[in-house]
């Protein structure tokens, strides 16, 4: 679906820089959001939210608002959004809405906080996780906002759901008569390209529910304008009301720690930029009887399972995939696959983040370790294909197809998404 301002349906608005800044009068309202990050060496890089309150934020005013976020809404001094947006008397905040893994962040995977109220703040805070059209449009009413703002770290990976959670958004805020405005963050991973195979279809789940690549190379602004552009309509009836804030400082190849803001784990499982560097590669294991790493000190980036030796390291290395060593390593996992019970396998030393290839590196994974180990098979649910997107990632596989096949067979569609992804860039 194309649209002659540059992709963009005509309700939807990207927020320029003189719209949010506004005067110098209307930056001198920042007040106390502003002020520790001020306090410290100020990051290069302002999110949509810092400059939202460098403008008293106007987006806001008049609207009752409701704030979809978790651990990651924090500003450049790491102060929660939040508990910001509460203390001023500028945004009338009625409730949070809490995704995956919830507000405070505390559940596994799959799981969310229930609803309760906050204690910090005494809003409301409803668990969405799961949630999604009519019933949560109905929901959004309930909570008597006007005003839906989504304010969460992504990491870059389709499967990731908090994507997914602004898709959901969008829809319900179409169907509810409400405003979405979406509060920029980096892409973790840097904005420079899409790879990996994008999703067919027919094998929509709660982790892809559109036709993007695994790993989109966008920001949820841009994801949020390409959604409501290409997929909204289609699902609403309408696209949504939505406004984007971009960030200012960020350039596309920038990795995390480029950026001067601080790395609030997203999911328990996701501690440091290293882990989302390797995690759109290495979660495909989680569609095979292979450890990904949950329950070790190392999640994504530590991988095996029992009865792997040297062997598969060995192999790895034997690719010379560009960016990244395989080291010979062994865990006890504390939960999850194989819980106390001693896995080999590989520990990923990325040595290029730039060169790096997560998703040609999990391919790589896969066919390796089918190669060396002789336990190795897929989850009985066929959840690898629900990752991939694509069925062609098992069957060749299986068939012994190597890596550079496997990942041939998905350019097509992906030059497709690339074409489709380039209208809505926000950053050079």
């Amino acid at each position: 679906m194309r649209h002659s301002s540059g992709g963009r349906p005509p309700n939807a608005r990207h927020v320029t820089r003189r719209q949010v800044l506004g005067t110098a009068a209307a930056g001198a309202l920042a007040g106390p959001a502003a002020a520790p990050a001020r306090a410290a060496a100020a990051p290069r890089v302002r999110t949509g939210f810092d400059r939202l309150a460098e403008s008293g934020y106007a987006l806001l005013a008049g609207d009752r608002v409701g704030v979809v976020t978790n651990p990651t809404g924090v500003t450049a001094g790491l102060r929660h959004v939040v508990d910001v947006l509460h203390a001023d008397r500028r945004v009338d905040l009625r409730a949070v809405f809490g995704p995956e893994h919830g507000f405070r962040g505390t559940a596994q995977a799959g799981g969310s906080e229930p609803t309760r109220t906050d204690p910090a703040t005494g809003l409301p805070v409803h668990d969405i996780h799961g949630k999604r059209g009519r019933e949560l449009a109905a929901l959004f009413r309930r909570a008597g906002v006007d005003t839906v703002v989504f304010d969460i770290q992504d990491v870059g990976a389709r499967f990731y759901t908090y994507v997914w959670t602004l898709y959901d958004c969008l829809i319900a805020t179409a169907l509810a008569g409400l405003r979405t405005v979406v509060l920029d963050r980096p892409a973790p991973l840097t904005g420079r390209g899409a790879h990996g195979p994008v999703l067919e279809r027919s094998l929509a789940s709660g982790v892809g529910r559109e036709p993007i690549a695994q790993a989109h190379g966008m920001t949820v602004a841009e994801l949020a304008l390409l959604f409501n552009a290409a997929h909204v309509p289609a699902a609403a009836g309408r696209p949504a009301r939505l406004d984007t804030v971009p960030m200012s400082g960020w350039r596309r190849g920038d990795l995390f720690g480029d950026t001067g803001l601080p790395w609030v784990p997203p999911s328990p499982n996701m501690p440091t930029p290293g882990t989302a560097l390797a995690y759109p590669g290495t979660c495909l294991l989680e569609g095979t009887n292979l450890s990904e790493g949950r329950g070790t000190t190392l999640p994504f980036e530590l991988v095996g399972a029992e009865g792997i030796d040297h062997r598969w390291a060995d192999a790895l290395n034997a690719l010379d995939l560009p960016g990244v060593r395989f080291r010979e390593a062994y865990a006890v996992p504390a939960f999850s696959k194989f819980q106390g019970r001693t896995i080999g396998g590989a520990h990923l030393h990325v040595h290029d983040p730039r060169a790096f290839q997560p998703v040609r590196t999990g391919i790589a994974l896969l066919v390796t370790a089918r190669q060396v180990w002789p336990g190795f098979a897929w989850r009985p649910d066929r959840w690898i294909d629900r990752l991939a997107g694509t069925a062609s990632v098992r069957t060749m596989t299986d068939a012994g197809a190597p890596v550079d096949d496997i990942v041939a067979a998905w350019q097509p569609g992906l030059e497709e998404f690339r074409a489709l992804r380039e209208e809505h860039l926000l950053y050079g």
